[in-house]
């Protein structure tokens, strides 16, 4: 849809315009005076500045006759209206936004999203405010993100929010399709803020401690259990000691205690016998 504008240097146009007045002003011709006057408001209305990382949409009397993206003082068709859009990157946050997740929980959510404007046309002609419209669909793709995921998954193969690098990709694909008729290109978009809603955040924490402490006592039991099976190998290849089947049930329920508790153990010693 973009399309270059025709422009001339701005400069140029201007010395012309100084030679023609110096002209009017040797001649002194009243009738030559007020064309000049005439020839100045007429091209003094082409002029415009501009800045680096900025375009200027031209249209003429209603109609888009393209865009100015050149840095500095330029000329361009007179009587035109041009419009500023900045080229530069841009970035902003949303509002945290209370929305249920995958599971069903309320949770707090936040995104910041960085652009910038690609095609100024686009920009300025697709949509009515192009800042406001990509506010708003970032809003809707983040609500979207979080009704899709869950806040923290327990099984392999599921992506959850807290999983940055995925859900940030995801965010930044679903964005790009959502702003790309406005001429808007989304560089970035990554989760800023994410918790539990503040009515079930206390609860949700006593889960979490219950699933680490789950976690920490299977590791804890998995490694017991390998070191009581190499103690007994141990015992038996270095013939130490011959013990029954009894006996190291016995030993085998000792050594578990000792390594699975949670607390201090009180040494026992044993100077009597199983079969006494």
């Amino acid at each position: 849809m973009e399309r270059r504008a025709f422009r001339l240097n701005g400069f140029l146009v201007l010395l012309v315009l100084l030679v023609l007045a110096a002209i009017a002003a040797v001649v002194s011709l009243e009738d030559l005076a007020l064309v000049w006057v005439v020839v100045f408001v007429l091209v003094a209305s082409g002029f415009t500045v501009v800045n680096p990382n900025e375009a200027k949409v031209v249209q003429f009397f209603g109609r888009y006759i393209g865009t100015v993206q050149d840095a500095g003082f330029v000329w361009v068709l007179p009587f035109s209206y041009k419009s500023k859009i900045t080229l530069r990157v841009r970035n902003f946050e949303t509002a945290k936004l209370k929305v249920n997740d995958a599971d069903g929980n309320p949770v707090e959510i936040a995104a910041v999203v960085v652009y910038k404007v690609t095609d100024a046309a686009k920009a300025k002609f697709s949509v009515d405010d192009y800042e406001n419209y990509i506010a708003i669909q970032s809003e809707a793709a983040v609500r979207h993100l979080a009704t899709t995921h869950p806040y923290d998954s327990h099984d392999a193969g599921r992506t959850s929010l807290r999983d940055g690098a995925e859900v940030a990709t995801e965010l930044t694909a679903e964005l790009r399709e959502r702003t790309e008729l406005a001429g808007i290109e989304v560089l970035e978009a990554r989760i800023t803020h994410l918790a539990y809603a503040p009515e079930i955040a206390q609860a949700m924490l006593v889960r979490q401690q219950a699933g680490q402490v789950v976690a920490a006592r299977t590791r804890i039991v998995e490694g017991a259990v390998g070191m009581v099976h190499l103690a007994l190998d141990r015992l038996a290849a270095e013939g130490v000691v011959e013990l029954d089947e009894e006996r190291k049930a016995q030993m085998v329920s000792n050594l578990l205690v000792v390594l699975c508790g949670d607390r201090a153990i009180q040494p026992v010693v044993n100077t009597g016998s199983l079969y006494a």
